[in-house]
């Protein structure tokens, strides 16, 4: 994918380059527009709420960025020969949900014929290239804060599986249906240096990116992450997604896992829909700061480590 832009203008601030959330296209000194693109197949059995799940999803990676989201295009793939287009209707209209709940515009889209359903958006934001967030700030001494619990690839193939408690299914549905609008706003205001969300590579994987393009090594803290109540007993009982051992075999080779159990490793390497943000601020001060509150805004919040100086970057060490 590097090769398909040799030798990118300079407007092009964010590109292929460094494998981040966004494109990112400047036009103004203070003013730049964040591109992109995101759909998922269902994770859910209620159409209204797939689609709020796969809009918040979708524009996610303009938070990512430390942006604002504008406008956004549908992108559907849909089995017109075994679905109604109510079914469709419900879908778009839980779109809609997330595009009013973050403030932008849904301008149209497009629609394929597809044996199997896929719905998102593509978004277009806008950001100060001066308060941009990246997966290249990130600096020894940053502290590392993670701003929703793991689990939900986990959960989503236990719905599949006809195999997920109510109780769990609906934590899961709240914290995919949070926006990370204000996970993002709260990192910059209290000094955030990076940032990446956590989707279908798992915190691992995208942690792992992240260092890599920092020049740094990360220490993770595996009790203090969060995780969705209920997951680990899902897991252990076989409910682990085909993506989440893609995810383990890639990260495998950066990663020091130290005495953390199996389940504890696959759980960080969960492949998530919707996920939160993992924010770099400047310090743990800092970082303790916007835990609390967004603690306070009901976000299940938490500090879970630290980057560190590496002479052989993107290693993670796990440490219980």
């Amino acid at each position: 994918m590097r090769g398909l832009t040799p030798d990118p203008p300079p407007e092009l601030l964010v590109g292929l380059a460094t494998s981040d959330d966004a494109a990112v296209w400047q036009i103004a000194p203070r003013r730049a527009l964040v591109v992109t693109a995101d759909f998922i197949t269902p994770v859910v059995d209620d159409a209204r709420l797939w689609g709020q799940i796969a809009a918040t999803n979708a524009v996610s990676d303009v938070y990512a960025m430390g942006g604002r989201p504008l406008l956004a295009l549908n992108l559907v793939a849909w089995n017109s020969e075994e679905l109604p287009n109510e079914l469709l209707a419900e879908v778009l209209a839980g779109g809609e949900d997330a595009a009013r709940g973050c403030g932008f515009v849904v301008g149209g889209g497009h629609t394929v014929d597809d044996p199997e359903p896929k719905y998102g958006m593509a978004v277009v934001g806008e950001v100060d290239p001066k308060r941009m967030l990246t997966n290249t700030g990130l600096r020894p001494g940053n502290a590392l804060v993670l701003t929703k619990p793991l689990g939900s690839g986990v959960i989503s193939t236990a719905v599949k599986r006809g195999k997920a408690p109510d109780t769990t299914v609906k934590r899961a549905v709240r914290e995919m249906i949070r926006s990370n609008e204000r996970a993002a706003a709260v990192g910059l205001r209290h000094g955030a240096t990076a940032a990446t969300d956590v989707t279908g590579f798992g915190l691992l994987g995208h942690g792992q990116r992240l260092a890599q393009e920092s020049s740094v090594d990360l220490k993770i803290t595996v009790g203090q992450v969060p995780i969705i109540e209920g997951t680990h007993e899902l897991a252990s009982s076989g409910m682990v997604p085909g993506g989440t051992q893609r995810n383990l075999d890639w990260v495998l080779p950066h990663l020091d896992r130290g005495t953390v159990s199996d389940a504890d490793v696959t759980l960080l390497a969960d492949a998530q829909t919707s996920g939160g943000l993992l924010l770099g601020m400047i310090s743990r001060d800092a970082a303790m700061a916007a835990v609390t509150e967004l603690r306070l805004d009901g976000h299940e919040a938490a500090v879970i480590g630290e980057a560190c100086e590496s002479s052989n970057p993107g290693k993670i060490q796990l440490r219980q």
